[in-house]
């Protein structure tokens, strides 16, 4: 019961501040202003502060158990390229998911849009072979304090290596490892009780600051988006848990549902990690060990949701500009986005970056993207909830096959 008042208040957090951000905007935007200031920023941030605050310990805790836990190094590199063959996989099906709705539906061709008074200039990303060279630390404590996902996710796998491969000597670290991790995973606890109020307030920002012109303005492009997301979780996720995990996906949803509520209000799927790790532990049954281990990196390297929104984006912008993408550009677009998705991981407003770096990838003008930046942050928030989600099912496979393959050893055994 506890658990589903928490979803149920998370919830009424969220359509509340969505109709009273709706309302101010339309019938008091004078008074949008000193409430936002004063109650809205207020209450959002504070939420962001204290589940970021949680955030970079409980990661590298977890990795620790997590590698640690799954003791084999071979089972450790089985399970890895699982989750990243998955991950890969799968955002290619998001992008062309994407790209296919958007291809039929023509967004870009359903209005009259201010081309001369779209710009948008973009952070230069770091290249994928630059991200890979970087994920090794030079300073540990460095990464730890810039919270640089991939090199603490790197340096946290040694560390579990190590006192897997030191067994007794070590046990007391690895007590303390567990110990710490029960202390993070506690004040998760106390911090979700907060979540309603975080919510309301991160909710009403984002529907107050936009309000309906933007939305009606954009209405082709938002329902493509929209729709594609749903597809993708839907068949993609749903497809994973019930052909893959052999368990039913309403069950999967339901349970994670909490978790994707509040990816859907802070739009990060790092801050939300704390809550996803615990949600798919306790309601999706996800042991410690491979949540631990799938999650954080799917955090940091998966976005599906996002690739969505570049494939619909990119043959958005291309149909406002009157441009005509070939087959081989649209791979190229497909191909790129999914290179990107690792080669931006940790860069702060990756979504956009990583259009810029698509749109540039078939010649595109990059600010055609201030087209869609208006509501990015509407659709930014919905595509975090489809990003986490494709974490937890992946976690939840991994899971039942790696149980899968023990008992089949175990039984080989007898």
């Amino acid at each position: 019961m506890k658990k589903k008042s928490l979803t149920v208040k998370v919830i009424t957090g969220l359509l509340l501040g969505a109709v009273v951000g709706l309302l101010i905007n339309l019938f008091a935007p004078n008074a949008f202003e000193p409430l936002n200031t004063y109650l809205f920023v207020p209450l959002g941030q504070i939420f962001l502060s204290l589940i970021s605050m949680l955030v970079v310990p409980l990661v590298f805790l977890s990795i620790i158990l997590g590698t640690a836990g799954l003791g084999d190094p071979a089972k450790l590199g089985r399970i890895g390229l699982k989750t990243i063959s998955y991950f890969l996989v799968t955002t290619t099906i998001a992008i062309v998911i994407g790209m296919g709705l958007a291809g039929i539906v023509k967004p870009g061709l359903a209005g009259d849009f201010d081309l001369e008074s779209a710009s948008f200039e973009a952070d230069k990303a770091p290249s994928v072979a630059e991200t890979l060279l970087n994920i090794i630390p030079k300073n540990p404590l460095e990464a730890l304090t810039d919270g640089n996902m991939l090199q603490i996710i790197v340096f946290a796998v040694f560390i579990g290596l190590a006192l897997t491969a030191l067994g007794e000597k070590t046990k007391g670290i690895l007590n303390l490892v567990e110990q710490g991790n029960d202390v993070m995973m506690y004040l998760v606890g106390i911090v979700m009780k907060f979540a309603p109020y975080g919510t309301f307030g991160l909710i009403a920002t984002a529907i107050g600051s936009q309000g309906l012109s933007a939305i009606k303005a954009m209405g082709a492009y938002m329902v493509v988006v929209l729709a594609a997301l749903f597809i993708h979780a839907a068949f993609t996720y749903g497809g994973t848990i019930g052909l893959l995990a052999k368990k039913n996906p309403v069950w999967f949803f339901k349970k994670f549902a909490p978790a994707m509520s509040v990816a859907f209000s802070t739009s990060s799927s790092t801050a939300t990690l704390p809550v996803s790790m615990e949600v798919a532990q306790k309601e999706l049954g996800v042991p410690k060990s491979i949540s631990s281990f799938v999650q954080p990196l799917g955090a940091t390297i998966n976005m599906d949701g996002t690739a969505i929104m570049q494939g619909v984006a990119t043959l958005f912008i291309a149909q406002a500009y009157g441009v005509d993408l070939t087959l081989p550009e649209m791979a190229t677009v497909v191909l790129t986005a999914v290179l990107a998705s690792i080669g931006t991981a940790g860069v702060p407003g990756v979504g956009l970056i990583m259009l810029a770096m698509v749109l540039s990838s078939v010649s595109l003008p990059v600010a055609g993207i201030g087209l869609v930046l208006g509501i990015d942050r509407l659709l930014d928030m919905t595509r975090t909830a489809i990003n986490i989600s494709g974490d937890a099912a992946c976690a939840v496979y991994v899971a039942e096959t790696e149980k899968n393959r023990t008992e089949a050893f175990q039984e080989q055994e007898a």
